[in-house]
């Protein structure tokens, strides 16, 4: 499923300069995105953990829970992203239960990614 798809026509997408923070690690998280177009690089500190391209899911963990932001997610060439509020996403999960289980695949494919980088570092 690539999750781009459900936004052929999204009527407000966010745009973004290369270079330009989409969010901070951090801030306040009320919104996740989905990357329409190009690519943005999601940042843990200094280091870069993932380069995230047409489909990826960018802030979903604001979906699931209500905490500051644990990436900075910077745009590596100019982009284009749905916004995806509260209202929307629960819209989502029910008219099409498969976006809810590629949410839940990628927070465990993020998960399992940053359990090998910290075994690694040990």
């Amino acid at each position: 499923m690539n999750p781009a798809d459900l936004f052929p026509h999204d009527e407000h997408p966010v745009t973004l300069a290369e270079g330009g923070e989409l969010f901070r690690a951090g801030e306040a998280a009320q919104e996740m995105f989905v990357l329409l177009e190009d690519s943005a690089d999601i940042r843990v500190g200094n280091a870069i953990v993932e380069e995230a391209g047409p489909g990826a899911l960018l802030g979903e963990m604001a979906m699931i829970e209500e905490s500051p932001r644990v990436a900075t997610v910077i745009a590596r060439t100019p982009c284009r992203l749905a916004r995806i509020d509260r209202a929307r996403f629960n819209y989502l999960i029910q008219q099409n239960p498969f976006f809810a289980v590629h949410v839940m695949k990628v927070l465990v494919e993020r998960l399992r990614r940053m359990n090998k980088r910290v075994a690694g570092a040990n």
